[in-house]
């Protein structure tokens, strides 16, 4: 094993002695980390490139630089007058470990109100401090900084790829760099992706269906499932409050206790669904086709329908003993044939629509608007005391 001591280019002091072994660039990331650089260039004493781990023997002396030419430690041990902040027009820049070299001109004069300008504008002023090579030093990150750096030398904003946005971002509002900011703003508003506002499929959801057990409730919320097919599925105890569900083909599929709150059922088929204990509060439901669905539940859970807009609906045919339609909207619905036997009715509108046939008996009507309903063929007679307010 040779062993070989490590400088900064330029610099006889504060070496490390480290081991040799592997690639010329496993020698790079160990001076990077023992020197606190990104090493990309390894150079003998005599200021010859070494290119091949061979070339190195037990005891020599290295000097490791950034992409940097040489500099002799012996005859450029004195940082060059650039380099030291005189009143020359170059200057160079430690950023975060990265050294960028540049003109005055360019700092200042683009954004003559930037702290950028403020720190270079005139010598001294802002207390600037130097390292050993006499760069300035900004604790800042090299990367999202170099963007700006090239920003005030061209006017244009161009980010190599990997580079995050809004790194960039911040870093032009920390050094104020007001036009650049506007650039960047309009840049991360290009780049993002446009929203993805399309409907979830079935195969998209019978996938989560398959990855939730029975007994966990769905989150469903909000989402769109607009025309979707989701017929004879097991939809129990899921969460659809102000889900889009327009237009859905939900025949045969078992919602018992699923929550419906205000969500969109316009349009949809739900012919022959078990709807035991639903909750659709303030849904709607408007031309939806719900045929000889079941909403009887046995154990003594009622479906609960209050406020739901239920205009043009077909019920014929279903099961609705104790149904709450408490001050629901069922003008011109079909409800021919129905069981609502003590279905709470109270407040609800009923115009135009067809009764016939239905099942009334100890159902609640106080309050509901009949005008042009259709009553005929009652299995039972309907009674005063159940319409009087």
């Amino acid at each position: 094993m040779r062993r070989v001591t490590l400088f900064l280019n330029g610099s006889p002091k504060n070496g490390k002695v480290v081991a040799v072994y592997g690639t010329l660039s496993d020698l790079l990331s160990v001076a990077s980390s023992k020197l606190g650089i990104k090493a990309t260039s390894v150079y003998n004493g005599k200021g010859g490139l070494i290119d091949d781990i061979a070339l190195i023997r037990d005891d020599d002396v290295l000097f490791v630089c950034e992409g940097e030419p040489f500099i002799d430690p012996q005859t450029d041990s004195k940082p060059p007058e650039g380099l030291l902040g005189c009143d020359t027009d170059w200057l160079t820049l430690n950023v975060g470990g990265r050294y960028f070299t540049t003109t005055r001109s360019t700092l200042v004069n683009k954004e003559p109100d930037s702290m950028l300008a403020h720190m270079f504008k005139d010598r001294g002023v802002w207390g600037n401090k130097q390292d050993h090579r006499g760069a300035f030093l900004i604790d800042r990150s090299p990367e999202y900084f170099e963007p700006i750096l090239n920003y005030l030398r061209h006017g244009q904003l161009i980010v190599n790829d990997g580079i995050n946005l809004l790194g960039v971002l911040e870093e032009a509002r920390f050094f104020g760099i007001d036009s650049l900011i506007e650039h960047l703003e309009v840049a991360i508003k290009n780049s993002q992706p446009p929203e993805d506002h399309s409907p979830i499929s079935r195969k998209e959801f019978v996938r989560f269906l398959l990855a939730t057990p029975t007994k966990s409730e769905l989150r469903c919320q909000g989402l769109n499932f607009s025309g979707a097919d989701l017929s004879r599925l097991d939809l129990r105890y899921i969460n659809f409050k102000m889900a889009n569900l327009s237009r859905c083909n939900l025949a045969h599929a078992n919602l018992c206790c699923a929550n419906l709150e205000r969500a969109d059922l316009s349009g949809s088929v739900l012919d022959c669904a078990n709807l035991q204990g639903v909750k659709m509060l303030c849904s709607n439901a408007e031309g939806a086709s719900l045929k000889l669905c079941n909403f009887e539940d046995p154990s003594g859970l009622k479906a609960n329908l209050e406020g739901a807009n239920l205009k043009g609906v077909d019920m014929e045919g279903s099961q609705m003993t104790g149904i709450n339609l408490r001050v629901a909207t069922l003008k011109n619905a079909k409800l021919k044939n129905c069981n609502l036997r003590g279905a709470t009715l109270a407040g609800t509108d009923l115009e135009n629509c067809d009764l016939s046939g239905c099942d009334l008996q100890e159902a609640n009507l106080r309050g509901s608007n009949v005008k042009g309903a259709i009553f005929e063929e009652m299995l039972t007679p309907l009674h005063m005391s159940q319409s009087v307010r």
